[in-house]
């Protein structure tokens, strides 16, 4: 913990002793969670964000939607909306937010919607779609006013919880003792390979109770997509410079992949889940013409390229070569299997 973690650790503890409060009041029942008519998953995670819950939502949504009616409800965070709204084909990071934005994009036969309150969101989907067999909460760790069927937890390999502190000495939401709610427990973005050694040592350190499995998963960039037309290059571009920006929690993975491919990495960073203005365009711009090289490209992430589309300056970055990375996720080992099998246990009872 670094000088200033240590200076604001007491209002560390009292943020985690209210938080550690609600959560005894769930547990004794004096607050109530909710049971809906549908089977439940829940994906979220400890800390304030950047444990890749975006594509672990899409392995569900892609190991599921052959044989289940599957919708997906968010917060919608970053939209410029209230309330509940079932996205359509004119939705966009505007009105549902980025992620959902993204799914609703990339998956033409799921059903994706927004609330501020989650038990009201599902309510309106059962309302509204009556063939609807799982609902899949995202980024829903601490909303406890719903009792899922199956809650998935998240952890960075680079930041786990059990290394972490409580906001604002640290990034974690509640104390560590939150995890016990979890009866998954995914390590995230983790090296290509795994050792056994190294998989024994997490699974020491986080000390799980005998009730949740432990899994670990890895990223897995796919080939570029031009943002102008998304048609897909079979090849990564192999020139002098990128220019990098995003406006995600962490893009560090994202640099370590690129920097394979070019001579130079020029980054630029925005706030999570930031909506680009004009003159954010033209300071991307500006980055793109100050480098003294012809060969040079633009990149940014799959959910920045959803914000981009909703962005009302876009045509300032219509004519530069723009290119976003999708991303998905393996897992380790049987680890797949696993998960799976847990997820397809939910339908048979």
């Amino acid at each position: 913990m670094n000088v200033k973690g240590i200076i604001v650790y007491p209002f560390s503890i009292l943020y985690g002793i209210i938080t550690l409060f609600r959560n005894i009041l769930f547990d004794i029942g004096i607050l109530r969670e909710r049971k809906h008519n549908v089977k439940v998953i829940s994906v979220g995670n400890l800390t304030l964000g950047g444990t890749g819950k975006t594509p672990h939502v899409e392995y569900l949504i892609r190991l599921l939607r052959e044989d289940y009616k599957i919708a997906v409800l968010s917060r919608g965070y970053g939209r410029k909306t209230k309330g509940f709204i079932q996205a359509d084909t004119d939705s966009d990071s505007n009105s549902i937010g980025d992620e959902p934005s993204q799914y609703n994009h990339k998956f033409k036969d799921i059903i994706v919607a927004v609330d501020e309150s989650r038990n009201r969101g599902v309510e309106k989907l059962l309302s509204q779609n009556d063939d609807i067999d799982v609902v899949i909460l995202d980024d829903a760790f601490q909303h406890r006013w719903i009792k899922p069927d199956l809650s998935i937890l998240l952890t960075d390999y680079h930041n786990m919880y059990h290394k972490d502190h409580v906001f604002p000495s640290g990034q974690l939401r509640e104390f560590r003792c939150g995890a016990n709610r979890a009866d998954i427990v995914i390590v995230t973005k983790t090296s290509v390979v795994l050792s056994p050694i190294v998989r024994r040592q997490i699974s020491d350190e986080l000390n799980l109770k005998t009730y949740q499995k432990l899994l670990f998963s890895k990223t897995v960039y796919e080939h570029f997509v031009c943002w102008n037309d998304h048609s897909v290059l079979t090849e990564i571009p192999q020139v002098y410079t990128y220019i990098l920006f995003s406006g995600i929690a962490n893009s560090e993975p994202l640099q370590d992949f690129l920097k394979r491919y070019c001579t130079e990495l020029v980054v630029i960073s925005f706030p999570d889940h930031h909506n680009y203005t004009e003159k954010d365009l033209q300071m991307i711009v500006k980055a793109y013409n100050d480098q003294f090289t012809q060969k040079k490209i633009l990149i940014t992430t799959e959910k920045d390229a959803q914000r981009l589309d909703a962005c009302q300056n876009k045509e300032i970055l219509r004519d530069l070569p723009l290119y976003y990375v999708p991303i998905h996720v393996q897992f380790h080992h049987q680890d797949e299997e696993e998960l799976n099998h847990s997820i397809n246990n939910l339908f048979r009872y």
